[in-house]
């Protein structure tokens, strides 16, 4: 791990409410633990969402058009939680460094953290939105050819967004491992 200046450990010490050896042995495994709870937490919810809810969605007697919609305002209830539980996740995993020292495991964990929040990003911000503002014109459109190449659009995105699902998943799986791991 780090090696700290001894009052470079002072402040972190006082910053953490660990300045004995026996407070940093009651706060350290606490921090670890809520890191690996955290990260438990995120992994779940986003296997939940991309094996029961967007399946059971699909099994739905819906129009397609209606299961994006419905998918969208799930999407939005869900990033508020999703997001929380990723930012406390990341300051958790920074303090169990600070408090048990960085390495490999980490620095590898924080990476694909950074990865994670980017496919978060790009998945709400660009295919959320896009497949709803699509599913909306689809639903609006009076001409058959229109409604067409909105569906084809929206299929073509939908492939795309299940894809950046399933690598959100296979990166959580890893993230959650190195937590365990760290």
């Amino acid at each position: 791990g780090i090696q700290y200046h001894s009052s470079e450990r002072r402040l972190l010490n006082s910053m953490l409410g660990t300045q004995n050896k026996q407070g940093g042995a009651v706060i350290s495994p606490i921090v670890h633990t809520l890191h690996v709870v955290l990260a438990g937490v995120w992994l779940g919810g986003v296997v939940f969402t991309t094996v029961v809810v967007s399946p059971a969605l699909k099994a739905m007697k819906w129009s397609e058009a209606e299961r994006v919609r419905v998918r969208s305002v799930i999407g939005k209830h869900y990033a508020r939680v999703g997001t929380v539980n990723l930012i406390l996740l990341l300051v958790f995993a920074l303090f169990d460094g600070l408090l048990r020292g960085f390495g490999a495991v980490l620095y590898t964990e924080y990476a694909l953290l950074a990865a994670v929040f980017g496919l978060v990003a790009a998945h709400g911000g660009y295919f959320g939105r896009r497949l709803a503002r699509l599913a909306a014109a689809e639903r609006h459109t009076e001409s058959a050819e229109e409604a067409r190449a909105f569906v084809k659009k929206r299929r073509n995105l939908q492939r795309l967004s299940l894809w950046v699902s399933w690598v959100n998943v296979l990166i959580s799986v890893a993230v959650a491992a190195l937590a365990v791991s760290a």
